[in-house]
């Protein structure tokens, strides 16, 4: 008997190592097995309405067969987008302000741009009521997809338009406290509408260099100018304390670190402290305090720290402002740099992003293009809520800057237009040079009411030498419109 339990035994050892590779595989399989269940159902949960709404899904075409695209609407409740039927019962998309919001609204053809592509999954959903959609399915009729509210504002962006007068370059116009984009003007525009056309010309040899798909208020890259003051005074004010005793004498032209720099016109403005340099916008002051007076490396860490060279908190295409000058480039580049002209460039959403900074003590806003999803029946689908970037400047630094660009408004470059106004303005100005022969861009940044910003307002125009058109003006007249505006919703 125990001969024959160690024979069992014995038997019994042999089999469970023989059988121990199979125990493993199959430990292994149901390991795998629960893994992929696990994550499938991860998926449906978290991430498949993720993947359905990207944007590069074609497989959202689809929808086309069951959905009629929902509308985009304007913050102000105008239609900016909609299907509609035509007399032989085929849905074509149309664009009732055609070029007005071409950039920020887009066109949904040829791969897609602005909120059309953005926003592609949500206006291919339909969220109606139930018994719309039976009786529509009965009928044989697509069911009404979800409607997208913007942050846009029709009457400001007509503003907008009105003001840069048909010459080219583009207006941000943001809401302070919220960082809603009210808004996103660009010019030249096109025609969404006949986007065969649009298409077949900036494709054709007459039309490749044209530049009418660029959204310049996102893409367009420009030398900042003196608007590029700002920073530079920020850097300054932080490396000195006693910033206040700033004093430099300006002859009109002067030579830094071998470079020729002279102000506008060669006017000599004597001498100046540091508001005034910035009110006047006095190239040799900015100069001097770019070679003289702040520590290089600082500065570009500065520049960094307000998002040039990286990635903007703005989730729709747009280009990195770039800003190249540290320790390690040549003396003979600060002069130019610290005024603004050299190899930075920076796009008007992003100088609009850094003003609003200033405004709000250092917070920079998130920008907001799209408010809400709403379904056919009104109901609120999807809520974007505002949101801040984070802490980009010290409060006491933006406390010290902001008193002198209302001083530019006051007494300086932007006085003509921004000095009699019922509302304050805070802002600075800026002249850049694209070429080697004078010719200018012209630019204003800033934004209204000191105690309580409302607007931020960003302005570049175009080849200024020729159109005679400032940005200065250009925001003004936004500004003016929108307290007009305002008073008539109270």
């Amino acid at each position: 008997m125990k001969e024959f339990l160690e024979r069992e035994k014995e038997r019994a050892e042999k089999n469970r190592i023989k059988n121990k590779p199979i125990v493993f595989m199959t430990y292994i399989m149901v390991l795998t097995f629960m893994s992929l269940f696990g994550f499938i159902i991860y998926f449906m949960f978290h991430d498949a309405d993720r993947v359905v709404a990207n944007a590069r899904n074609k497989r959202q075409n689809s929808f086309d067969e069951f959905v009629s695209r929902g509308q985009i609407v304007s913050s102000d409740g105008v239609v900016l987008a909609e299907n509609k039927t035509d007399d032989e019962g085929e849905e074509k998309r149309v664009y009732p302000y055609s070029e007005l919001f071409a950039h920020t609204v887009g066109y949904n053809s040829y791969g897609g741009s602005g909120v059309e592509l953005d926003c592609n999954f949500e206006l291919m959903r339909s969220h109606a009521n139930i018994a719309s959609k039976v009786l529509n399915d009965l009928s044989d009729e697509k069911n009404p997809g979800d409607n997208v509210i913007t942050t846009y504002n029709y009457e400001l962006t007509q503003a907008a338009a009105e003001a840069m007068g048909g010459a080219n370059g583009a207006v941000v116009v943001m809401d302070a406290d919220t960082g809603d984009i009210l808004v996103m003007y660009s010019s030249p525009s096109f025609d969404p509408n006949d986007m065969d056309n649009v298409w077949e010309n900036i494709h054709s040899e007459e039309g490749s260099s044209s530049t009418v798909l660029l959204n310049r208020c996102t893409q367009g890259l420009y030398a900042p100018g003196s608007t590029f003051k700002i920073i530079t005074a920020l850097e300054y004010i932080r490396e000195h304390s006693d910033y206040e005793d700033y004093s430099h004498v300006c002859y009109g032209t002067d030579i830094f670190n071998s470079v020729s720099i002279r102000c506008s016109n060669s006017t000599e403005h004597g001498e100046l402290d540091l508001t005034e340099s910035l009110a006047r916008s006095c190239n040799t002051s900015f100069a001097n305090i770019g070679t003289n007076e702040i520590d290089i490396g600082k500065l570009h860490q500065l520049a960094e720290d307000l998002l040039f060279n990286e990635k903007l908190p703005y989730d729709s295409a747009y280009n990195k402002s770039e800003f190249v000058l540290d320790k390690k480039s040549d003396i003979s580049e600060i002069p130019q740099t610290v005024i603004g002209q050299g190899d930075t460039l920076i796009t008007p959403l992003h100088n609009a992003l850094i003003m609003d900074a200033i405004a709000n003590g250092g917070v920079m806003m998130r920008p907001r293009t799209v408010k809400e999803i709403r379904s056919v029946d009104d109901a609120v689908i999807k809520k974007n809520s505002v949101k801040n970037y984070g802490q980009v400047l010290d409060p006491q630094l933006t406390q010290k800057l902001i008193p002198m660009l209302r001083e530019v408004c006051v007494s300086g470059t932007a006085s003509e237009y921004m000095s009699s106004k019922p509302y304050t303005v805070s802002g600075k100005t800026g002249t850049a040079e694209y070429d080697n022969n004078g010719n200018c861009n012209s630019w204003f940044v800033g934004f209204s009411e000191d105690d309580s910003p409302d607007i931020v307002v960003s302005v570049v125009v175009e080849d200024y030498t020729s159109n005679q058109i400032s940005g200065t003006s250009v925001a003004s007249y936004i500004m003016d419109r929108y307290y007009e505006l305002d008073d008539n919703t109270k």
